[in-house]
C-alpha cells in the first residue's frame, strides 16, 4: 500500500531522508564492496587457476572469473555486505525509535510509519544495489586480471578480449536484477525486526543481529529460487 502510494505521488515522507538512505546503502558503501569484491576476485581466479593450468588452460580463468562474477557473486556478495552493514542499521535505528516511542509519536500525529520510515530505506537500497553490484562486477573482474596477469603469465590484452568473449547481457541483467530483488529483501528484513525490536535494553542490539540473519537467509534462499528459475528459462 506504501509503494502505491508512491507511485500515485501520495506518500507522505520527507525527500532529505530519501537522499541521506541513498548516500548510506550507495556512496558510504562503496568502500567495504570495493575490497570485498577485488579479494573475491582474486579468490575464483587463484581457484579456477590450480585446476585449469593443469590442462594449459590458464587463459579460460578470466571466463571462469567474469561468469562468476557477473552472473553470481557479485550481487550475492554486495548482498550480504550490504546486509551486514545497511540492514543492521535500519533494524538498530528503527528498534531504537520503537524504544523511545517516537514511532507512537509518528501515529499520534497522523503519519505512517511505513510510509514515513520504511518507503525511503526501501526505495534507497533498490536503486542503489543494482549500481553496486555492477560496481562489485567491475571490481571482481580486476582482481582476476591481477591474478591472471602476475602469476599466470598472461597479458592484459588477452585476458580482456577473452572476458569480453564471455560477456552476455543476459548474464549482465541477470545479475542486475537478482541485486534488485535482494535490496528489496534486505531492506524488509531489517525494518521489519526493527519494528519488531522489544523494548529492554538489549532489544535494539537483538533486533540487529536477527536483521542480519534474516536478510542473509532470505539472500540465499532468493539465489537458489533465482538459479532454478533461470534453469527453467533456458538462461
Amino acid at each position: 500500500m506504501a509503494l502505491a502510494s508512491f507511485v500515485q505521488g501520495k506518500a507522505r515522507y520527507r525527500s532529505v531522508d530519501l537522499l541521506e538512505a541513498i548516500q548510506e546503502c550507495g556512496a558510504a558503501s562503496v568502500g567495504i564492496v570495493t575490497l570485498i569484491s577485488f579479494l573475491v576476485g582474486v579468490i575464483l581466479a587463484f581457484m579456477g587457476a590450480v585446476q585449469l593450468s593443469r590442462f594449459g588452460a590458464s587463459i579460460y580463468v578470466a571466463d571462469l572469473v567474469g561468469i562468476g562474477m557477473v552472473r553470481e557473486m557479485g550481487a550475492m556478495m554486495t548482498a550480504i555486505i550490504v546486509s551486514g552493514r545497511s540492514g543492521a542499521a535500519f533494524a538498530a535505528r528503527l528498534g531504537t525509535m520503537k524504544v523511545t516511542q517516537e514511532l507512537d509519536a509518528l501515529i499520534t500525529l497522523g503519519l505512517s510509519p511505513t510510509e514515513f520510515l520504511v518507503l525511503p530505506r526501501t526505495i534507497a537500497l533498490v536503486l542503489m544495489m543494482p549500481l553496486l553490484c555492477l560496481f562489485s562486477d567491475l571490481l571482481g573482474i580486476l582482481g582476476g586480471m591481477a591474478v591472471g596477469v602476475g602469476l599466470l603469465d598472461l597479458s592484459v590484452v588477452n585476458y580482456v578480449r577473452e572476458t569480453i568473449s564471455t560477456f552476455t547481457l543476459t548474464n549482465l541483467f541477470g545479475g542486475l536484477v537478482k541485486a534488485t530483488v535482494y535490496g528489496g529483501l534486505i531492506a524488509f528484513a531489517g525494518c521489519l525486526r526493527g519494528f519488531q525490536c522489544g523494548t529492554s535494553s538489549s532489544a535494539v542490539g537483538d533486533a540487529a543481529t536477527r536483521a542480519v540473519v534474516t536478510a542473509i537467509v532470505m539472500v540465499v534462499a532468493a539465489c537458489g529460487a533465482f538459479s532454478v528459475i533461470f534453469d527453467l528459462l533456458g538462461i
